[in-house]
């Protein structure tokens, strides 16, 4: 096992020491991190999404800012803007929360849309422009917007174009009882040791190294075109089942086939194998397509989700 691997999975250990029954949320935050993408994080409130990303934050030497999202909130709110300084009768720039490595986006959809877009734009193209001048966010960026699906009032939703913008989109349930008593346990040892540091200490260069240590994972050419077809049949469902057809509207684009072999490779590398399976394929699926499908109306009134659609191709295209 390689030194950068083993300060991973501590890294892994570790958050999953502190975000109880929520173990794969754990491990899809660090394939998205390690991936150099975005995760989308929708659950009820209390399940922890603030406390991973913190956590995860505080385990690497790296910045971290929360933006809390609000109807009033405006883009230079996130970005920054151009202050005027009289005493020098010039304008100077003041970086706004996104520049930072790790940023929570709590609530992203309780802003307007050109809030939304403001980050969006930070996140696919890893800059801000202000004044005419650009501004490079750092190398190790990484965004975890949350939505919270249960209160939908005053709310305005992402584009699905825009939702493209995301690596993974993450659902998250409650946690069992057995959790929820080890979840009393923790926060009341906190309580008592309010000032307890993270045992795990990452530098930005491990992580950095690790996301150029994933890309010797191997992937066959069969594992591939298995990959391949699973996305093309998004596109034309019609040629597997003719019900599935009358339920797709628009299919994944090629970022998800980028997405999907990039955190297959990762979740194969965690496992501690050199090489893709068919499994780590499924292990990341669900959450790299799940906003990457557009169904019809008739499919929404008929209650169906894009994790069914997700299933029933996975049924339907044969295994290599």
């Amino acid at each position: 096992m390689s030194e950068v691997r083993k300060n991973i999975l501590a890294l892994k250990n570790y958050m999953e020491t502190q975000i109880i029954g929520q173990e794969a949320l754990v491990k899809k935050l660090i394939i998205t991190l390690l991936a150099d993408g975005h995760a989308l994080v929708e659950g009820a409130p209390g399940l922890a999404k603030t406390k991973a990303i913190k956590t995860l934050a505080q385990s690497i030497n790296a910045k971290y800012n929360r933006i809390q999202f609000t109807p009033d909130l405006l883009p230079s709110d996130i970005t920054g803007s151009d202050i005027y300084l009289a005493a020098k009768g010039e304008f100077e720039f003041r970086p706004g929360p996104v520049f930072a490595n790790l940023v929570l986006a709590d609530e992203i959809n309780r802003a307007p849309a050109k809030v939304q877009s403001a980050l969006l734009e930070a996140m696919a193209e890893r800059q801000v422009s202000i004044g005419g001048k650009k501004y490079v966010l750092p190398p190790l960026f990484m965004v975890m917007a949350t939505q919270n699906p249960i209160e939908q009032e005053g709310t305005y939703n992402l584009p699905e174009a825009q939702l493209d913008r995301f690596l993974m989109y993450i659902k998250i349930g409650q946690p069992d009882a057995a959790a929820e008593r080890k979840i009393l346990s923790l926060v009341r040892g906190e309580v008592k040791n309010p000032d307890i540091a993270s045992p795990v200490k990452l530098a930005v260069e491990d992580i950095l190294s690790a996301r150029r240590e994933v890309l010797n994972v191997h992937m066959s050419e069969a594992i591939e075109e298995y990959l391949i077809q699973l996305i093309v049949a998004t596109r034309h469902p019609e040629n597997y089942d003719k019900k599935l057809a009358g339920q797709v509207l628009y299919g994944a684009s090629p970022r998800a086939t980028i997405a999907l072999d990039r955190a297959a490779k990762i979740n194969a590398w965690l496992e501690g194998r050199d090489f893709v399976s068919p499994e780590d394929i499924h292990a990341v699926v669900y959450e790299i397509l799940r906003h990457r499908l557009i169904l019809t109306f008739e499919a929404q009134a008929e209650g169906v989700t894009t994790d069914d659609v997700i299933s029933a191709l996975l049924r339907l295209i044969p295994l290599p």
